[in-house]
């Protein structure tokens, strides 16, 4: 098996350990507006339009269809619809039409493009469009002002509209696994943004405007081709899991020590020979991994003696 494909893998592996979390956030989200006894959650399109109450919620998820009937219209109240693991190729513009819809899970399928009309969407709180061949988001995208959620990993994205400024609610985008060498500066508007995974991507230079989003608590950056970090990495106080491994950093600057609430530090597979001397400073860090790096044995060391209820792996 391709090597590469298994550091990639457990990577992955990782992501989803905090996505789980995530997922099982969906569940709240569903029943804000849904009584679980009065609204079940339907698996079958038939039984939902039968059913004589409110449909809010229904799944069909592996199902392997490659179209969704027009009959969906029909169920006008739907919050959540899940249609990850099918063959859908072209959206049906139904689906466009359930305004209330505040979950929508499109993940695995083979969509190439995401409407305008997805706009319409206005309630919108997730959406998960992750491991599709999507190659552009249109910039209605940024009409979505409710959206908490966004996941578009796995995809064949290279660029990010800057409408995205206007969904000041967005808390986590996931971008991970494709080809991105940029981002557009108004990102830092989403002041919300606790979580961005920009993991698997093009990215030559860490954008210094990104230290402005000032509620980030979690940055993926692995498997890019960082070579420096600017020293205003500081500013992101809140950060508490850091990922860098298998970029081409060389050193970190000293101020990557002010990250006070910083736990998970990845920088496995670059070029470092050493830590900052205030490394100390990092009182709450629980995991450093260093693995494939260069670190003189006398490094090691102090790097121990600095860390001493910290688990680091060499």
């Amino acid at each position: 098996m391709n090597p590469l494909f298994l550091m990639k893998f457990t990577s992955m592996k990782f992501s989803f350990s905090i996505g789980l979390g995530l997922l099982l956030c969906s569940s709240f989200v569903c029943a804000q507006n849904a009584n679980p006894l009065t609204s079940p959650v339907f698996t079958d399109l038939n039984k939902a339009l039968a059913f004589e109450g409110t449909v809010t919620q229904i799944s069909l998820r592996d199902q392997h269809s490659f179209y969704i009937s027009n009959d969906i219209k029909q169920l006008k109240d739907l919050t959540f619809l899940n249609l990850m693991g099918n063959n859908l190729e072209v959206w049906n513009p139904e689906i466009l039409k359930l305004k209330k819809l505040e979950v929508l899970n499109l993940k695995l399928n083979s969509l190439a493009y995401i409407p305008s009309e997805i706009s319409n969407l206005d309630k919108l709180i997730r959406l998960n469009l992750a491991s599709n061949a999507i190659t552009n988001v249109p910039e209605s995208f940024g009409e979505l002002k409710n959206l908490r959620f966004l996941h578009l990993s796995v995809n064949s994205l290279a660029v990010i509209p800057s409408e995205i400024k206007n969904c000041k609610n967005l808390e986590v985008i996931e971008l991970d696994n494709n080809q991105l060498s940029f981002l557009p500066q108004e990102i830092t508007n989403l002041k919300k943004l606790r979580v961005l995974n920009l993991g698997y991507n093009q990215f030559h230079e860490f954008d210094k405007s990104w230290t402005k989003l000032e509620s980030l608590e979690e940055l993926n950056l692995e498997y890019n081709s960082l070579k420096q970090f600017p020293e205003s990495i500081q500013d992101l106080k809140k950060l508490s899991s850091l990922l860098l491994n298998a970029n081409e950093l060389k050193e970190l600057p000293d101020s990557i020590c002010e990250l006070s609430n910083l736990e998970l530090l990845l920088l496995s597979n670059n070029q470092l020979t050493h830590l900052p001397k205030q490394i100390s400073k990092l009182t709450a860090l629980k995991t450093l991994i260093l693995k494939g790096n260069p670190i003189p044995e006398k490094e090691k060391q102090r790097i121990q003696k600095a860390l001493p209820n910290c688990k680091i792996y060499f």
